[in-house]
């Protein structure tokens, strides 16, 4: 097996802690050509993931943390967590279903968010290591948990591939009707993480609409087109060239942060985003079942976070392409359904394929 020099795993040992009465440790996968994923069950998380270029050089090509106390801190970003029970937001922090309005916790201003205060990205996963490939991990969200019905049990799996593709599979089953939206928020830099900004990375979107927001993001409920709009990556660009456009979606969050509807029907796997970086000639293709994606440029992270191997992280320095249902689902009737129902199972599958231009 094949191991790059220029690879400098994280210490296991920086991770290794007991919370709530479970161990948290760290986790590494590797395959035939050398690529690496190291994870954490705390949040069941995607700390790092090492992928070549054209010259076969290894970069880290997500934002994370070199111990768990990043994680535990109140700048964490959710860099490369598991967020749910619901990703994204919820107005208000409150839904109606079958009769009864549930009122969750409010941690976005007057909103809910990646699943409240204590969402799934800042729990211990039972984790199981198949081999050095894949990586299982489960967790029971009991019932009212941060607000939401049910007990939800979650099982959850990474796979590396020798074709380096990191595949996240999710699946879900509860006892009393819930909503439920996984996804993982890793950021990414193709050039390698804390390397400078992501506004020259070429990005190109399988999606002709979106779910225009309010000023706390929160969807209008209007599907608009993306045809004459600077949110418009049909066909690829820069990330940046745009970005700065006084169009009034980009305005209000800084740049970048939209629920793109993907061209697809519901439940299909398919190709949802191309992402070039000229420079290294990383290329990272998305494929998901998911019927939204949410394309976000950092736009809040924190000036100066310190990162991994002490690079600093800051806005614009990654981007992060969260595969999952819209916003808001719940209270907007016309959006895809996210409710669970008892003998239902709910399942999910991304897929972050790497490769580089001259297989273009």
């Amino acid at each position: 097996m094949k191991r790059s020099h220029s690879i400098s795993l994280l210490n296991e040992k920086n991770f290794q802690r007991n919370l709530d009465g479970k161990t948290v440790r760290l986790f590494t996968l590797q395959n035939q050509q050398g690529a690496i994923a190291q994870l954490t069950n705390y949040g069941a998380t995607l700390v790092a993931l090492w992928m070549p270029d054209t010259h076969s050089k290894f970069e880290d090509v997500v934002l994370g943390f070199d111990d768990l106390e990043g994680y535990l801190g109140v700048d964490h970003s959710y860099l490369g967590a598991t967020v749910g029970r619901y990703a994204n937001r919820i107005a208000g922090g409150t839904f109606e279903l079958e009769g009864e309005r549930y009122t969750l916790v409010k941690n976005n201003g007057p909103n809910h968010l990646h699943g409240g205060t204590k969402g799934f990205n800042a729990v211990v996963w039972q984790a199981q290591q198949h081999n050095n490939k894949t990586l299982e991990l489960h967790y029971l969200s009991e019932d009212m948990e941060e607000g939401f019905p049910g007990n939800l049990d979650v099982k959850l799996v990474y796979t590396l591939t020798d074709s380096n593709v990191l595949n996240i599979e999710y699946w879900a089953t509860t006892d009393k009707t819930t909503i439920v939206n996984l996804c993982n928020h890793a950021y990414f830099n193709l050039k390698g993480a804390g390397n400078g900004s992501i506004l020259d990375h070429q990005l190109q979107l399988n999606a002709h609409q979106f779910t225009p927001a309010d000023t706390g993001q929160i969807p209008t409920g209007e599907i608009r087109d993306l045809k004459n709009t600077p949110l418009d990556f049909g066909i690829a660009k820069a990330i940046g060239l745009h970005i700065d456009n006084d169009y009034e979606q980009l305005q209000h969050p800084g740049g970048y942060d939209h629920n793109y509807i993907l061209n697809k029907e519901n439940g299909n796997f398919s190709r949802a985003a191309v992402v070039i970086e000229p420079e290294s000639g990383r290329v990272m293709d998305v494929f998901t079942t998911a019927p939204g994606m949410q394309f976000y440029t950092a736009n809040n992270l924190k000036k100066g976070l310190m990162g991994k191997n002490k690079k600093r992280y800051g806005p614009r320095s990654a981007f992060c392409l969260e595969t999952q249902h819209y916003p808001d689902s719940p209270n907007q009737p016309h959006f895809p359904s996210t409710v669970l129902t008892p003998g239902e199972q709910y399942y999910s599958l991304s897929s972050y394929q790497f490769r580089i231009m001259e297989a273009l």
